[in-house]
């Protein structure tokens, strides 16, 4: 017996249940009941029976043998694979290539330890599909160390080959430069420096990141954590010209970095331009009596060039920031207020009965250490005798300094039919980039801190995987920017800006994203962590039929995560 489907014409097709059998020499076919009735579930029921399928209940019927977190794995795979990021690795052997490919989609979705992420890579013992989508198999932390030399090897390699895509003649370069703290006391590079995190307490290591003008990381360099920012510049400026074979390039750094040092040392004779920002001991002396930089000029505007025999064939950008005023004047009236009270503090023990502060330079020690952490000394005139201590507020210091809050002076040698005055504070505020990058390799996203390793390869090796995880990361947040609470309407955004010097706002539709926590079409707001977290439930899971066949099945998804593939451009089946 078997079930047959008969066309009938336009109407539905039949559904037969028929017999063969045999009529001399001939096989003949009867039909023995019409099923065109039945729900499609008995039908299918009924062919396996006649098929001599062992049927059993829905419960024990198949077993879900292995369920791996997949949808985080499929959608940074996707895009390190669609962006190139596995054609820009150096030739090698192929497992050596998709282990490094391994080693930058996993730091994205999950940053651990070297020995963590070999475990979650290993078939035996994968925490999520990321080796089984790979094929990797077994996989040993031997491996794992083996693949970052090989990898740090060919850093220079794969970083002119970003450089060929992101990077042109006469493009704009950001350039910042972060610490991390070290853990240990054997680690080549480490160093006591000046801690951007805070921990004094902790040697650290230096590295310097080469963004494109939209933030994209091009390029990375460690160096031992006592280096001072402007010392790193010169290698920057090697590697844009020599390697990355760029003429005419627009360096961008803060005023910290970009010297008047690096820029005549430097800069000039590698015939590079540069955008920086003066210190305020130069802003003071434009503002002097007779100088440039007449303050009565921003009454009603908040942007104007200048120029300065100090600083002949450079133009000069002056803005003025309300907000940056503001600021400035809360927090020197809080320090003010602060220090006074640890000043009052001090006082107390030097006139105190029972064991006084006594000695000039012992009261002397205790204040300078106090007023220098505090930065505020400038202001304050204090007098201090062997058993004394007296001071006041310097109100002519507080008062010159006030009368400059809110104004920075940008400092550029790029001519203005080339870039505009605006467009000039426009590329100095795009180191906001550099910034955002940072936060995420140091903080949210990568955890490149603490570092472990001891040998300065290893180090290095480390601080280029994180920079080349943050490049994947990077090109993700741009196609999920709707669904993520970040602002995808930058045009928007811009166009409620008055002027280039006044703070970013915000465009309406991030502003409706964030007080709604919904998208436009009504789907819930992700944190990039968040998102990735919910894609991570969509599940590849190893299924075992009642025959003993297995099957990989994929979960179905959910309109989030399903929205979230078709901004990458990918199928959740990879």
């Amino acid at each position: 017996m078997y079930v047959a489907i008969v066309p009938n014409r336009g109407s539905r097709p039949a559904i037969l249940l028929r017999e063969s059998y045999r009529d001399g020499d001939r096989v003949r076919n009867r039909t023995l009941a019409n099923l065109s009735s039945w729900p499609a579930e008995q039908i299918e029921t009924l062919r396996a029976a006649l098929r001599g399928d062992k049927l059993v209940p829905a419960d024990e019927g198949l077993e879900i043998v292995r369920a791996l977190p997949h949808g985080h794995v499929a959608a940074a795979l996707g895009i390190a694979r669609r962006i190139g990021l596995d054609r820009i690795l150096p030739y090698g052997s192929q497992r050596r290539r998709q282990l490094a490919l391994a080693l930058i989609v996993a730091r994205l979705i999950e940053p651990a330890a070297k020995l963590a992420t070999a475990r979650a890579l290993d078939e035996t013992t994968a925490i999520h599909s990321l080796g089984v989508t790979l094929g990797l198999g077994a996989v040993s932390a031997k491996e794992i160390y083996a693949t970052l030399d090989w990898l740090v090897a060919a850093q220079g390699e794969i970083e002119e080959k970003l450089a060929r895509r992101q990077l042109r003649d006469g493009t704009l370069v950001l350039y910042d430069v972060s610490s991390a703290h070290v853990e240990g006391r054997c680690c080549e590079l480490a160093r006591f420096g000046h801690p951007r995190n805070g921990r004094r307490d902790k040697m650290q290591i230096v590295f310097g990141l080469l963004c494109s003008p939209e933030g994209c990381p091009i390029a990375v360099e460690v160096f031992e954590g006592n280096t001072g920012d402007p010392a790193t510049l010169v290698n920057q400026i090697a590697k844009l010209k020599q390697r990355f074979g760029l003429t005419r390039v627009v360096m961008v750094g803060d005023r910290g970095l970009i010297t008047k040092a690096r820029i005549e040392q430097d800069l000039k004779p590698a015939g590079l331009d540069w955008i920086t920002a003066l210190r305020a001991p130069a802003i003071q002396k434009l503002a002097a009596d007779g100088g440039p930089l007449q303050l009565s000029l921003f009454d009603e505007r908040d942007l104007a060039e200048i120029e300065s025999p100090d600083f002949p064939g450079e133009r000069l950008v002056v803005c003025k920031n309300p907000a940056l005023a503001e600021e400035r004047r809360r927090k020197r009236h809080a320090l003010l207020e602060a220090t006074e009270q640890d000043l009052k503090a001090i006082q107390a023990r030097v006139l105190r009965r029972h064991r006084p502060l006594r000695g000039a330079a012992k009261i002397g020690r205790v204040v300078g250490a106090m007023l220098g952490r505090r930065k505020v000394a400038k202001h304050f005139d204090v007098t201090i005798t062997e058993a004394s201590l007296s001071f006041t507020r310097n109100q002519a210091a507080i008062d010159a300094e006030a009368a400059l809050d809110g104004f920075y002076v940008l400092r550029t040698n790029v001519a203005a039919d080339a870039l505009s005055a605006p467009d000039t504070v426009r590329a100095y505020k795009s180191l906001a980039h550099v910034e955002r990058a940072f936060r995420s390799l140091k903080t949210v996203d990568l955890d490149i801190r603490p570092i472990f390793h001891w040998v300065s390869p290893r180090v290095r090796a480390h601080v280029f995987l994180c920079m080349l995880a943050y490049h994947l990361e990077w090109h993700m947040r741009q196609a999920l920017a709707p669904i993520l609470f970040d602002d995808h309407d930058r045009a928007a955004a811009e166009a409620l800006r008055t002027s280039p010097v006044a703070a970013a706002k915000p465009s309406p539709a991030a502003k409706r994203k964030a007080k709604t926590k919904r998208t436009e079409d009504g789907l819930p707001v992700h944190s990039f962590q968040t998102l990735l977290a919910d894609l991570a439930t969509l599940t590849r899971n190893t299924v075992r039929l009642a025959s003993t066949r297995t099957i990989d099945l994929l979960a179905t998804p959910t309109q989030i995560q399903q929205r979230a593939f078709d901004l990458l451009g990918l199928k959740s089946q990879l």
